[in-house]
This record gives C-alpha cells, sequence and structure tokens, in this order.
C-alpha cells in the first residue's frame, strides 16, 4: 500500500466509524472487511444472508469472526426503514407495501442505515452499477445543504511519481455527469477541491482540463472550460484554480512555465477536472492500468451522508482503501 493510504487509515483510526458494505456475499467485499478489522481503521457491517458469507468465508479462508452480518430479508428493522422510506417516497407514489418490499434489497437497506444513524457510511458497487448504488442515496439522504450538483471522483496515486500531492491526485469527474455544462463543471471542481483537502489533508491546485491552454485553440469545448474556470473563481475566489489548460501544461511544471507563464496553479496541479466523462474515465484507467496508479472510487460527493460506489474491476485492496475513505469522510460530514 502507499503513503497516502497509510496516512488515509491512521487519519481513519483517530475516530472508528462504521461502514456497512451492502455487497457483503461477494468475496472481495470479504477479504476487504477483514483488511478494515484486522487493521483496526474501521467497524464494518456485512449484509446478506449469514449462511451463504460464512460458507463463502470458510471456502475462501477469509475470517469475519466478530464482523456483523444482516439479512435486509429478515431483519427486524425492516418495519422502521420500511416506514421512514414510506414517509420520504409517498409523494412519488410509493405504497407501505412497496416501502416493505424496497427496503429488503441490500442497498436500500445499507443507505436506510445510515439515514437513521446505525452506520456512518456504506461502500457498494463491487457488483452493482453506478446507477444503482447512486439511486437510493437520492432518494434517502438527499444532496448535502448548499450542494447544487452530485458528482464523483477518484484518488489516483502514481508510485514513484513527482508530480500532483508527491504522486496523489484528484480526478473528477470519471463516472457520474456525463456531459456537464459551464456551470456544473464549476461546481464540480469547487467540490472536488473540498474533496481533496478533506481527504488528502494538502493544499487543492486546482486544473480545468481541456485540450487548450489559454485559448491556443478555439471551440464550443474550449469555450465551455473557460467559462467553468471564470464561475467557479468567481465563487471560490481564494481558490487555486486556473484553467483552461493541457494536461501537460496543467502537471509538468516546465511546460507549464512554458505555455502558462505566471499561473499559480500551472505545472503543479493535483486536482484534474475533466471536461466530460469521456476524458474522464478515459484519463483515469490510462493512468490505472499504464502508470500501475493506484485508483480508488469512483467517490461520491454532495450527497448528505457518506455512500461510495466501486468499479466493478476493483480489488479487495480498492474496496479496502474506498472504506477508509468512506471513515474520513464519515468523520467530517
Amino acid at each position: 500500500m502507499s503513503k497516502f493510504t497509510d496516512e488515509l487509515k491512521a487519519r481513519a483510526k483517530q475516530s472508528i466509524k462504521t461502514i456497512v458494505l451492502a455487497e457483503g456475499e461477494e468475496l472481495r467485499t470479504l477479504k476487504a472487511a477483514e483488511i478494515a478489522v484486522s487493521e483496526d481503521y474501521a467497524k464494518v457491517i456485512l449484509l446478506g444472508n449469514p449462511e451463504k458469507i460464512a460458507a463463502l468465508a470458510k471456502a475462501e479462508s477469509v475470517n469475519i469472526d466478530g464482523i456483523p452480518v444482516i439479512d435486509p430479508e429478515t431483519s427486524d428493522k425492516n418495519g422502521e426503514y420500511a416506514d421512514t422510506f414510506y414517509e420520504l417516497r409517498k409523494a412519488k407514489g410509493v405504497t407501505p407495501e412497496q416501502a416493505k418490499e424496497t427496503v429488503k434489497n441490500p442497498l436500500y437497506y445499507g443507505v436506510m442505515m445510515v439515514k437513521n444513524g446505525d452506520a456512518d457510511g456504506m461502500v457498494a458497487g463491487a457488483v452493482n452499477s453506478s446507477a444503482n448504488v447512486l439511486r437510493p442515496s437520492l432518494q434517502i439522504l438527499k444532496t448535502a445543504p448548499g450542494t447544487k450538483l452530485v458528482s464523483a471522483f477518484f484518488i489516483m496515486n502514481v508510485p514513484d511519481c513527482d508530480m500532483g500531492s508527491d504522486g496523489t491526485f484528484l480526478f473528477a469527474d470519471c463516472a457520474l455527469n456525463q456531459d456537464p455544462n459551464a456551470d456544473e463543471v464549476s461546481e464540480i471542481a469547487l467540490s472536488s477541491a473540498k474533496s481533496f483537502e478533506q481527504l488528502v489533508g494538502k493544499e487543492p491546485q486546482v486544473a480545468m482540463l481541456s485540450y487548450s491552454t489559454y485559448g491556443s485553440a478555439k471551440s464550443h469545448l474550449v469555450e465551455k472550460m473557460q467559462e467553468a474556470t471564470r464561475l467557479a473563481k468567481e465563487k471560490a475566489p481564494d481558490l487555486k484554480i486556473d484553467g483552461e489548460l493541457q494536461l501537460d501544461a496543467a502537471i509538468v511544471s516546465s511546460v507549464g512555465e512554458q505555455k502558462a507563464p505566471g499561473s499559480t496553479v500551472a505545472g503543479k496541479a493535483n486536482v484534474l477536472v475533466f471536461p466530460d466523462i469521456n476524458a474522464g474515465n478515459i484519463g483515469y484507467k490510462l493512468v490505472q492500468r499504464l502508470a500501475k496508479a493506484e485508483a480508488y472510487g469512483p467517490v461520491l460527493q454532495g450527497i448528505a451522508k457518506p455512500v461510495n460506489d466501486l468499479s466493478r474491476g476493483c480489488s479487495a485492496e480498492d474496496i479496502a482503501g474506498v472504506i477508509a475513505i468512506t471513515a474520513v469522510q464519515a468523520q467530517n460530514n
């Protein structure tokens, strides 16, 4: 594990939080639960059929002794959660009977645990789509006060890299908002800066990425990032943010000095805001696979309480890292 991961886990240990893992019948999730508990940086709760979970853990020699397992199908909390969910969604046409069935879904049950204070955060997505993870979060938890947009980011930790913050970057939005407009990109930038400071503990330096630097190309694509930069600076005048910048101008000091002289961000960026989900998703996967970077996410920002998604290609170690991220988010919630 990287220095970043070690520091994150150390911060999580300062105030132990309880994280519910909605995909308890999945092997990588069980291994991640074992890691989190054995390293003592979070308490975890597994959701699923207790017999299936115990059999899988035994067959794969995963130690989950002492980890609570809750079956959403039979939980004695179902009535309480169903009543709460009904009150939240009755205006949308949800009936009491539908509410009772809905909370038996582990994703909904897990979010209801967070809503009612029975857990501090939830992690899922190793086998569920991002849409399925996000839907109950928005229906039950809603957006955080003062937040206009829910977005997603990855923490990227690149080995043997002197760029960013000792090789650590935040990439956004790589997983949720497909083609955000200029105002939405500015909101993603502001949320991402806060998330970087919260999780990495360093000052964010935000680059608004494009295929152009300071008007070197002309198109509506460039204009969107120029406008997003203007709006972000207007909303947060003290934030170190600049754009539009090409990727090399954003993170390579010699290129930044040449292409964007006088910029306080060029060559030093640690928060990279992409113009759309195509660029963001391709970018994080290139860095993950070619640079052998650790990729943690997609982490959701802008939800009232921490619920985090996973890439379906994640490893047990990736999930363990996202558990730590979720715990630190819960400390700051």
